[in-house]
């Protein structure tokens, strides 16, 4: 179970799909992954919700396929046997959850108020979804109650790419569900190519990579203050000395000693260096295990990928 609530996570933004026809689940599924958002929640509000989850798991195994708008347990069940890897309601269902719970099933029941939310952590739930997030206070009322709930959210309705950093830019949130990259219109004429450029757009917000600052190697700590100084000199900028290298001023850090990479190394800043390090990872991309640091809650804040760059070590940071 766990596996699969680190996995949403990781992706970030969960595709929450109305279909009408259970042959374009595979290709619509394909078209997700290939945008870089391996997951659907195949919703029970039409007929082919059912057929289109069972499609999907037997020909898309790589996608992370979940079923939404189940409002009992036989919906429940036809859902799992399909293929469901977890379950999500509109609302909170205490026979619904009961009963994911005793089949080690991950659900995601939808709680807008405080004592739903209670009943979900008295339940021994970590994740809530929250929904309609836009229309029951967003972000904003998620800040509110957070302090007293030890709970996570999944805020689904109302998001889209343009207020998505606003809900992951919170810490208590594990991922958002969307429906702006499968719309009725999109599935309906088969443009798929639309739906994965959607998707890629959308994920490009979620990591937000820039360049942070470029690390030079120098073969001692006085070659290190000398570059710095002539650097911050040229350029207006503070000299900041630090234990194993020297900033001029914020992009330009001065190794005390050769580091990793033949001339030096470069930041990459990223919203969540653990949502970029599987994203990257979608595409091939190796990280040195070795580098990686973690901060107090265990979440990764550096790590540099196995690949160089014209001599240079590339590392992630997070902002």
């Amino acid at each position: 179970m766990m596996d699969i609530m680190q996995t949403v996570s990781n992706i970030g933004i969960i595709p929450v799909i109305a279909i009408e026809d259970a042959a374009k689940a595979v290709p619509l599924a394909r078209a997700l992954t290939a945008g870089g958002l391996p997951a659907a929640e195949v919703t029970f509000r039409t007929a082919a919700g059912e057929e289109a989850i069972r499609q999907i798991a037997r020909n898309c195994p790589e996608v992370l396929v979940g079923a939404g708008t189940v409002l009992n347990l036989e919906q429940c069940d036809r859902a799992l046997a399909a293929g469901a890897k977890f379950i999500v309601s509109p609302g909170y269902n205490e026979a619904l959850v009961n009963h994911c719970i005793e089949k080690n099933v991950p659900v995601f029941p939808g709680c807008v108020n405080a004592s739903d939310m209670t009943r979900a952590v008295n339940a021994g739930l970590k994740v809530i979804k929250f929904f309609p997030a836009e229309q029951s206070g967003g972000v904003a009322f998620l800040k509110a109650l957070a302090p007293v709930l030890p709970l996570s959210f999944m805020p689904t309705g109302g998001v889209n790419t343009k207020n998505l950093m606003d809900y992951l830019s919170f810490d208590r949130i594990t991922a958002c569900g969307g429906t702006w990259m499968v719309k009725k219109d999109l599935i309906e004429g088969e443009r798929w190519d639309e739906i994965t450029a959607i998707c890629k757009d959308a994920v490009k917000t979620m990591l937000g990579f820039e360049l942070r600052h470029v690390g030079v190697n120098c073969a001692s700590e006085a070659e290190a203050e000398k570059t710095a100084r002539a650097f911050a000199a040229v350029f207006g900028m503070e000299c900041k000395p630090g234990n194993s290298s020297v900033f001029a001023g914020t992009a330009v850090e001065c190794m005390k000693e050769p580091f990793l990479g033949e001339h030096g190394h470069i930041a990459i800043g990223v919203n969540s260096v653990d949502r970029a390090v599987y994203h990257l990872g979608l595409q091939g991309v190796e990280f040195d295990e070795s580098t990686r640091k973690t901060n107090a809650e265990g979440k990764t804040s550096a790590i540099y990928l196995k690949e160089t760059f014209g001599g240079f070590a590339v590392h992630l940071v997070q902002k």
